[in-house]
């Protein structure tokens, strides 16, 4: 057989070219695990000796789906698995010890089933040293680019011939192959019907990782030398008896020769035999293209490294350089060259090679530098295109067709600056960055922290300020259209535009909306940019725990940017917009600084209009810019950023107030977002009333809105499914769209019993009904020994602190109070008595149900309910002083839901009612108190 041939020219043994070939063709017959001793030697000696391979082998990145070759080890690296080209038992070509391995396997596996290829995945191939002299060699055609030495490939095989020849030459411990370059790179063929399809010099390469897919192979090759064809070599066709005894012998049959195996006289019988049978085989046809071919290796020019080579080296390294600071992928193959054990700068050819591969070049062109062999003109090749570019540029520049980059990148900075009105210090602090840019190398990393720096300092609205609306009818319109009442935020943006005009000149100032969801706090900031033609920028510090997101990083980070505030100067293009911080009562606090304490600077008019940036580190001027923040709560804001703010309350909203916002604004909103409009959907003002009564009430609007829109929703599903056409809602059908009602009752108990007394809370959804109530726990206790009585009192329904402290003051002044009106009543002296604030789920804290709890104990003590349709709010001292107390709107509007007809308030909190509107207090009966005995005849009249 020809194959014998190809193992006796490789071998490099001492041997007679006969013994070799006898060696060879028993090793074609028999399977590789029972080879014999002297075999296994030669083996040893040609291929895999593991301990003398010092060959590094590069590694390369190529993707997730193939291992990396780890350099020089001869593993595989991410993870990869390593397996023999012979199945998953066995070491494959690896000397002797493999072998013996492998019987060994083969020994403690002979019970299983007939032997199944492994599945088709990556194997990575033993490490081997690289013949210096191979000369017959498969030749594998590419396209576009070939094949430098010390570089790695990924090559595809789909031939059949081809895919077939390899698989016997990796069978054979011969992973080489040689790569030439197709003249045609429309021919996509792995195989040429003629040496004359193909470039006669290309590279030896060795196969290190193979994927057989079964209808081709997926290799990973790399480069060693350079060769050339001499000339043509036939290859027959395998026969499918040898691939039977070969690849695919039944285990039953190996196993008999493993057990003839310990029989050293049967088995060079056995050898001998084979060997005849083989060669009495018919030699078979050659078959069609060119698939072996005999080859030299290519042998450069002597040369001396003379100064033209040295500056000619120097300017292919700069080159190099730059086309690493483009495209960083191109690292990878750098430093595979930079790893095969020799500095590639020390070697003009390897360098050579290295920009050859680097490079775009056409295919002929990069065939021309792997067919040099001067090394003076194969340096000048590869430069050769880069100098003429660097000549083309200079030309430009001096036609002044083309600038440099950092000519352009100035004039573009200065560009920006020339219709604005830089401050002189900013204007310092620019040039000084402009000189230096000037100063630094292209691909620094200084450079590009320089560039950026500048391109925010020069993006800055410098003396750039909107035109603002003063006519205080137009800004009156505008706050009307979008929103319902909100008088006092109103009002306020009127004052503001009013004193603006009077000066001539626009100004800042930091004003916060509180209140509960849903009242319209954030869009109503929008609709005052829009009344005073300012642009709008909103960012929310809700749960922020970075001093950076305000104050900028530190140009010396990487990835540093300015704050959130610079960023809204950029934004905007003015220095006068309209800053929206929202959730300002939910700053976090964390290990990278208090956010809120950044606020301090930011929010004070005495220092903002010097606001220093971590980043720009230069003064900007943010007197101009109306802040407005928005909260639910006071008591999370910290005092001296809240004492910065200017307070404006925003309260919930009665049903009156809810309706007129619903009629409108949501529903014509909402029924043109479900595509729908008057003449098919309509919605009674009566069914807003029970939509809003007994479905939302909470104090903003939120819920409202997405009550109503569930009602489109629904509506625009039942004209589109052809059920109806037009479809009115009204206060019969409105469970069909929006289910049960939520709310069934309007208060707990229509009319209380003695010990139970309703009170008014404020929460931050709004104001609530509160209802106390008290009971006997136990009976009376006797008199004791020493003449007193001991009562207690039991607090439940997840009560505050401060409300159980509230709670303990009103007992004990609810006993000295009720000694005094009744001295014969000793209830409250020695009874056990249990005060329950129902929903028990719900946590309740605060100081304003003292009173609330002494009428309810009083009520209990003396058996008489309190009078109905009541309800009080205000706390009690130990002295019976009532205290006052806030949230007086949505506690009145908690009131009048409620059905309360009169209501008992605290006498310092008269000025809060007489700001509500008519609406709100009308039909209640309004008492304001300094002292609880007042309460007691209110009460208690009756």
């Amino acid at each position: 057989m020809r194959v014998w041939r190809s193992f006796g020219a490789a071998s490099g043994s001492a041997s007679s070219a006969a013994s070799v070939a006898i060696r060879a063709g028993l090793n074609a017959l028999l399977p590789r695990r029972f080879l014999h001793p002297h075999l296994r030697r030669s083996y040893s000696s040609f291929s895999c000796r593991k301990s003398l391979c010092d060959a590094r082998i590069a590694a390369s990145v190529l993707s997730d789906r193939w291992s990396r070759v780890a350099a020089g080890s001869g593993r595989l690296g991410g993870g990869g698995q390593r397996r023999s080209l012979f199945g998953n038992k066995g070491s494959g070509f690896s000397g002797e010890d493999g072998a013996e391995s492998s019987a060994g396997d083969d020994e403690s596996g002979g019970d299983e089933g007939p032997y199944s290829p492994p599945p088709p995945q990556m194997t990575a191939l033993t490490t081997m040293l690289v013949p210096e002299v191979f000369p017959n060699v498969p030749l594998i055609a590419v396209n576009r680019n070939p094949v430098f030495p010390r570089f790695i490939k990924i090559i595809e095989v789909k031939d059949k011939r081809l895919v077939d020849l390899l698989r016997g030459k990796v069978r054979l411990a011969q992973p080489y192959a040689g790569v030439f370059l197709k003249k045609d790179d429309g021919n996509e063929s792995d195989v040429v019907e003629s040496l004359d399809a193909v470039y006669h010099t290309g590279t030896f390469v060795q196969i290190h990782e193979m994927q057989d897919l079964g209808d081709k192979l997926r290799m990973i090759v790399m480069g060693h030398r350079r060769i050339r064809i001499s000339k043509q070599l036939d290859v027959e066709p395998e026969e499918p008896e040898s691939l039977e005894a070969e690849g695919e012998q039944p285990k039953a049959l190996r196993r008999k020769q493993k057990r003839s195996r310990k029989d050293s006289a049967s088995l060079p019988e056995a050898m001998e035999g084979k060997v005849r049978e083989a060669e009495l085989t018919v030699e078979a046809l050659p078959l069609p293209g060119v698939l072996m071919v005999e080859v030299d290796n290519v042998v450069h020019e002597e040369f001396q490294v003379t100064e033209e080579v040295k500056a000619l080296t120097a300017e292919i390294v700069k080159t190099i350089r730059d086309i690493i600071a483009l495209n960083p992928l191109y690292r990878e193959s750098v430093l595979q060259m930079m790893q095969a054990g020799q500095r590639v700068v020390d070697n003009p050819i390897y360098l050579s090679d290295m920009g050859a591969a680097l490079t775009g070049a056409e295919s002929h062109e990069l065939q021309d530098v792997l067919e040099e062999t001067n090394v003076e003109e194969k340096i000048k090749q590869t430069h050769r295109k880069y100098l003429l570019q660097e000549q083309l540029k200079i030309i430009k520049k001096e036609l002044g067709l083309e600038k440099e980059d950092k000519d352009a990148i100035e004039e573009k900075f200065r560009e920006r600056l020339k219709d604005r009105t830089v401050p002189q210090h900013i204007m310092d602090v620019i040039n000084e960055e402009l000189n230096k840019l000037g100063l630094l190398d292209n691909h620094s990393s200084e450079f590009n922290v320089t560039r950026n720096y500048l391109d925010w300092l020069t993006s800055m609205p410098w003396g750039t300020n909107s035109e603002e609306n003063m006519e205080l009818a137009r800004a009156k319109e505008v706050l009307e259209e979008d929103h319902y009442g909100m008088d006092d935020v109103k009002k306020r943006i009127l004052e503001f535009i009013a004193v603006s005009q009077l000066r001539g000149s626009t100004q800042g100032k930091i004003l916060c909306f509180y209140g509960p969801p849903g009242v319209g706090k954030t869009s109503i900031a929008r609709s005052i940019a829009r009344a005073l033609n300012r642009e709008y920028f909103r960012f929310s510090v809700g749960g922020m725990t970075d001093v950076a997101e305000i104050k900028g990083h530190r140009r010396t980070y990487v990835g540093a940017m300015p704050g959130k505030i610079i960023q809204c100067l950029k934004k905007t293009k003015t220095e006068n917009p309209l800053v929206l911080i929202d959730e300002v009562d939910k700053i976090g606090r964390g290990y990278q600084g208090d956010p809120s304490s950044a606020l301090l600077e930011l929010l004070d008019p005495e220092q903002n209009a010097n606001f220093l940036d971590h980043y720009l580190d230069v003064p900007v001027d943010l007197s101009k810019v109306l802040f407005i923040c928005t909260a639910n709560v006071l008591d999370t804001i910290p005092e001296p950023l809240r004492d910065r703010m200017e307070m404006i309350n925003i309260s919930g909203y009665v049903a009156q107030e809810k309706l007129a916002i619903a009629e409108r604004y949501l529903v014509p909103q909402l029924r043109t977002l479900c595509g729908l409009d008057t003449e098919k959907a309509k919605i009674t003002p009566e069914a807003l009333s029970v939509l809003i009564r007994q479905y939302c009430r909470e104090s903003g609007v939120r819920n409202l809105q997405k009550q109503v829109e569930k009602v489109f929703r629904k509506v625009a599903f039942r004209i589109v499914n052809g059920e109806e056409t037009e479809v009115s809602v009204t206060p019969e059908n409105l469970q069909d769209y929006v289910g049960k009602p939520i709310f069934t009752v309007d208060r707990m108990y229509d009319v209380t019993p003695p010990g139970v007394v309703m009170g008014l809370a404020w929460t931050a959804m709004g104001g609530s009904t509160l209802f106390i109530e008290t009971s006997l726990r136990r009976p009376r206790e006797p008199q004791g020994k020493d003449g007193l009585k001991e009562g207690s009192l039991e607090l439940t329904g997840q009560l505050g602190d401060v409300m159980k402290e509230s709670a303990k003051i009103a007992y004990t002044f609810a006993r000295s109070f009720l000694m005094k009106e009744q001295p014969d009543n000793d209830f409250l002296v020695g009874s056990h008595i249990h005060l329950h604030v129902p929903e028990g789920a719900t946590p309740k804290d605060g100081p304003s149900a003292g009173c609330t709890i002494v009428t309810a104990l009083l009520s209990l003590a003396t058996n008489t309910p309190a009078r109905q349709n009541v309800a009080m709010t205000g706390e009690v001292s130990l002295t019976g002083k009532i205290l006052p107390v806030g949230g007086i709107k949505e506690k009145t509007i908690a009131a009048k839901r409620s059905g309360v007809t009169c209501i008992i308030l605290p006498a310092e909190n008269r000025k809060d009612f007489s700001d509500l509107a008519d609406y709100i207090t009308e039909g209640l009966e309004v008492h304001f108190v300094e002292n609880y005995s007042e309460i007691y005849k209110i009460v208690f009249s009756g």
